[in-house]
C-alpha cells in the first residue's frame, strides 16, 4: 500500500483539546487529521510546529459534524452532552485518562494508537520514551529536590511530576500526597538543596502576577538553587513528553 493509500485508510481524526492534540499529532497521519483544538498552536503546546497548517475547530456539535470525523480524541475537551450527541451519530470517542506514572502514559498511547489502527507507531513512541527513561534512571542518586510552580505549589505522591523527579533519581520533598502549597517562610528559612521549576515560562509568569513565583524571596532562592526549569508544554499533559522532562533533569545531575 502506498503512503497516500495508508492515509486514506486511517480514520478521520478530530481532537477536542490541547492534550489530545499532542496524541493526534504524534500518532495520526497528517492527511487524516480533520481538526485540532483552538489551542493547538499556543505557546504551551509542545507540538505546535506540527499543528501549523491544520484546521482548528471549536468544541461545538456543529463544528465537529462539519469535520466528518470517524474518531474523536479528547482529554478534558467536550462536555458530557456534547459527547453523548456525537456518539449518537456514530462517531467513536476515545478519552485519554489521567496518568500519574509512565505505565499510565503507555496505556494511553496504546489506547489511542489502537483506535487509529496505528499500533506499530504507538509502540515506537513507547520505545523512544522508555529509552529516555532507561538512560536517565538514577542520575541524581537519591538527592532531595523541591518542585515548585509559579503559584507556589509542589506535586507530592500520586502526581506525574513526583514520578518524573523519582525517575531521574531524585527524592522529592516535602513528603505527602497530591498537590500541596509551599510556605514562603519555610522556603526562606530552609531553602532546598535542589529546586526544579515548572511552568515558569515567561508567558505563564505573566498570567501569575500575584503568585509566589514573583516574590523576591522566591527569585533569590531560584537564582541560587535551581537545577532545571521545565516548560509548561512538557508538563501540562499526561503524554510521553514527561520522559523528556526526566531526561532534562538527568542531564543536570552532578557527575
Amino acid at each position: 500500500m502506498t503512503f497516500a493509500g495508508a492515509a486514506q485508510a486511517a480514520p478521520r481524526v478530530l481532537s477536542l483539546d490541547q492534550c489530545a492534540d499532542q496524541y493526534v499529532l504524534t500518532l495520526s497521519p497528517r492527511a487524516s487529521i480533520v481538526g485540532l483544538s483552538t489551542r493547538a498552536d499556543d505557546a504551551d503546546s509542545r507540538l505546535r510546529a506540527l499543528a501549523r497548517g491544520l484546521p482548528q475547530r471549536r468544541t461545538t456539535l456543529e463544528s465537529a459534524l462539519a469535520a466528518k470525523p470517524d474518531l474523536i480524541v479528547r482529554y478534558w475537551g467536550g462536555d458530557p452532552r456534547f459527547i453523548a450527541q456525537i456518539e449518537k451519530r456514530g462517531v467513536r470517542v476515545i478519552t485519554i485518562e489521567d496518568a500519574s506514572d509512565f505505565d499510565g502514559v503507555r496505556a494511553n498511547v496504546r489506547r489511542v494508537a489502537a483506535a487509529m489502527d496505528r499500533q506499530a507507531q504507538g509502540e515506537a513512541v513507547i520505545a523512544k520514551m522508555d529509552a529516555r527513561l532507561d538512560r536517565s534512571a538514577g542520575a541524581w542518586r537519591g538527592a532531595t529536590a523541591l518542585y515548585i510552580t509559579p503559584g507556589g505549589f509542589t506535586g507530592g505522591e500520586g502526581t506525574m511530576i513526583h514520578h518524573i523527579l523519582k525517575s531521574a533519581g531524585m527524592t522529592p520533598t516535602p513528603p505527602g500526597p497530591g498537590f500541596q502549597p509551599i510556605s514562603l517562610e519555610q522556603l526562606a528559612i530552609k531553602p532546598p538543596r535542589a529546586l526544579v521549576l515548572g511552568f515558569f515560562d515567561d508567558f505563564m509568569l505573566a498570567n501569575n502576577r500575584w503568585g509566589l513565583g514573583r516574590h523576591q524571596i522566591m527569585r533569590r532562592v531560584a537564582a541560587e538553587r535551581t537545577v532545571a526549569s521545565l516548560p509548561g508544554a512538557m508538563l501540562g499533559c499526561p503524554d510521553p513528553s514527561a520522559a523528556e522532562a526526566v531526561e532534562i533533569l538527568a542531564a543536570k545531575a552532578p557527575r
